[in-house]
């Protein structure tokens, strides 16, 4: 089946009042499909622009809606993985702000490519140089700042640029290479939920397949038949394509902001009780150094009280190459902070900074680690004492497939035999062993011969016991430990 193309998905992030409102209802007014008329109304939550620019696939573009990068985090952080693009818009003349870096860590976390629009350039203030410059400090290369990553002037209150920020979306766009296959099982993602006289209203994004009434749909373990679409202009649709925003009406249950919407369920057989408790169990750093990660790097959002205070902890933590900032800033710790770390799988670490009880609660629900401080020297110590923790147990899980602890010895036959129980892992005939005794390492030997309970055996495993010989022969006692090398 030939794969069709699809538009780009588009959020817009960055600070308070650097302009996101007044762009996206500059687009939306002046760019929607002429069938409209009068006000705009829709309250999809996304809308779907025609851009009238020749040249590529699709003229299309999607723009998520959101409240900001909390709300584009929250759907990451549920595996929603809606935008293709961000756009982080600036106000020229106030430059990088505290939301601006918060905005560039959700879109690294979400490694999705990124445009800058430094907006507000027809004020007299205006100096795009000088946010371009500041943008390097957190590591935003932009075109010609010795990066890739596009720039463009813009006014959202006259429109200037915006002809130009389309077309660069497209581009990437393009580059992308965004497409879907109509035969393909649908796939879509709530971006929000709400109820009114209609019953519940679904709002969507679709990202594969194709989506049409009487189809039975599900969303996490809440099942529906669809037997209403709406485009984001409130006008009926039998069918809905790829990067076309929705409203879907058919569910008799409210599902979550940023599950996926299938036709195949995906209910679990697990009972509640068990999922409450799993929910509210205590989080500590035993359960990050017991966790699977892809690298055993130890990932912060550090949140202090003071500019100063938050330099000194950050000049500190850095010099530690198995520490990873994903985020600094100055405040109390949010719920965007709770959703970052969820997504990136990272600890926010507080000095001096409150934690709100909602914020301690959702933390405990997203299992999130949260470590709180008022004494400095107390916050890196731990910091350096879990981070090396971590990379030791990189270490060991890279270099090692197995362990044994010798319980006794014997000689049978004119050979010494040593008894042995499998600790960690597996141990195979054949395998270079390092013997250690009391964590230091006495020697190297090779594992000879191998057997359980007097039959030759290839392999044995955690909780098995044997009966082992070396070559070379060590001074190997009772207690020792054995591990197999990579």
């Amino acid at each position: 089946m030939k794969l069709l193309a699809r538009p780009p998905v588009v959020v817009v992030l960055g600070h308070v009042d650097h302009g996101k409102t007044s762009l996206l209802d500059y687009i939306r007014k002046s760019r929607l499909t002429a069938k409209e008329a009068g006000q705009i109304t829709q309250r999809i939550g996304a809308y779907e622009v025609i851009t009238k620019i020749k040249g590529y696939k699709t003229d299309k573009i999607t723009f998520i809606d959101t409240p900001g990068h909390e709300a584009f985090s929250e759907l990451r952080s549920r595996g929603a993985n809606v935008a293709d693009i961000a756009i982080l818009i600036i106000d020229a003349k106030d430059s990088v702000m505290p939301q601006t870096i918060e905005s560039i860590s959700h879109v690294k976390a979400a490694k999705i490519p990124m445009i800058v629009a430094i907006n507000k350039i027809d004020l007299p203030q205006a100096n795009p140089e000088k946010v371009k410059s500041d943008l390097t400090k957190y590591e935003v290369l932009v075109e010609g700042k010795g990066g890739k990553i596009p720039v463009v002037n813009i006014s959202a209150l006259k429109g200037t640029g915006i002809n130009d920020l389309l077309e660069t979306i497209l581009l990437i766009g393009a580059d992308l290479n965004l497409t879907y296959n109509p035969n393909s099982p649908p796939k879509a993602f709530i971006i929000e939920t709400k109820k009114d006289r209609r019953g519940i209203v679904v709002s969507a994004i679709i990202k594969d397949g194709c989506l049409k009434i009487g189809d039975v749909i599900y969303a996490e373990e809440k099942k529906a038949k669809i037997r209403s679409l709406l485009n984001d202009l409130s006008q009926p649709m039998e069918v809905v394509y790829p990067s076309t925003p929705f409203e879907l009406l058919g569910f008799e249950e409210l599902p979550s902001v940023g599950a996926e919407i299938t036709n195949q369920s995906l209910i679990k057989n697990q009972p509640v009780k068990e999922t409450a408790k799993i929910i509210n169990q205590t989080i500590n750093i035993e359960e990050l150094l017991h966790s699977k990660q892809e690298e055993k790097k130890l990932k912060l959002i550090i949140k202090a009280d003071s500019q100063g205070t938050l330099n000194s902890i950050c000049n500190s933590v850095c010099q530690n190459k198995n520490i990873e900032i994903i985020l600094r800033s100055v405040g109390d710790i949010n719920r965007s902070d709770v959703f970052l770390a969820k997504t990136t799988k990272a600890i926010i670490v507080g000095f001096e900074v409150a934690l709100p009880l909602e914020v301690k609660s959702l933390a405990k629900q997203e299992k999130v680690i949260i470590k709180t401080y008022s004494i400095i020297y107390e916050l890196l110590e731990e910091l350096t004492e879990v981070s090396q923790l971590l990379k030791e147990k990189e270490i060991e899980e890279k270099n090692y497939k197995g362990e044994a602890k010798i319980l006794a010895s014997f000689i049978i036959d004119q050979e010494k035999v040593f008894g042995v129980e499998i600790t960690k892992g597996k141990i195979n005939l054949g395998d270079n062993l390092e013997v250690y005794r009391n964590n230091n390492l006495i020697g190297k030997t090779k594992l000879v011969s191998l057997k359980i309970k007097a039959k030759k055996v290839a392999e044995v495993k955690k909780e098995q016991e044997a009966g082992m010989i070396f070559s070379p022969q060590l001074d190997i006692r009772i207690g020792d430990v054995v591990k197999s090398i990579l």
